[in-house]
């Protein structure tokens, strides 16, 4: 059965045109996915969630110093925060949020999955299931 967390937050969009208003976030993670985490935003309008699902080792090491590179990017950020840059083929947001909030998540996903445990919370099976008809 799978498991999961999730914290709600207000994050910043320093480079965009309004820094400093916050809007409201959540970090999410699920043990059926124990490999990665999901930032996701409420619905604009009548659009769908604005959702980007990354690897948690990326959002651990980038507490730390800058990791990654292509669509997603972490690194630690003025003022006790974590910078996640989002890139797609049309745009580009870099994404604020409190480092204690990034913390106080990933420690409850590791209590959740601990490090070095992730494959254990793997269903090979039903992943096959799904590709084999």
């Amino acid at each position: 059965m799978a498991v999961a967390t999730s914290w709600s937050t207000a994050v910043t969009l320093p480079e965009g045109p309004f820094p400093d208003v916050a809007v409201e976030a959540a970090l999410r993670y699920d043990t059926a996915s124990p490999y990665a985490v999901c930032l996701a935003f409420p619905p604009l309008g009548d659009d769908d969630r604005a959702q980007w699902t990354f690897a948690r080792d990326l959002l651990d090491q980038g507490r730390h110093g800058p990791v990654g590179c292509g669509d997603v990017t972490v690194a630690p950020g003025p003022e006790d925060r974590v910078l996640i840059t989002l890139r797609s083929p049309a745009a580009r947001a870099v994404i604020s949020i409190p480092a204690a909030v990034v913390t106080a998540f990933l420690l409850d996903s590791f209590r959740l999955v601990p490090v070095g445990t992730e494959t254990e919370h793997l269903d090979v099976d039903a992943a096959l299931a799904r590709l084999l008809p």
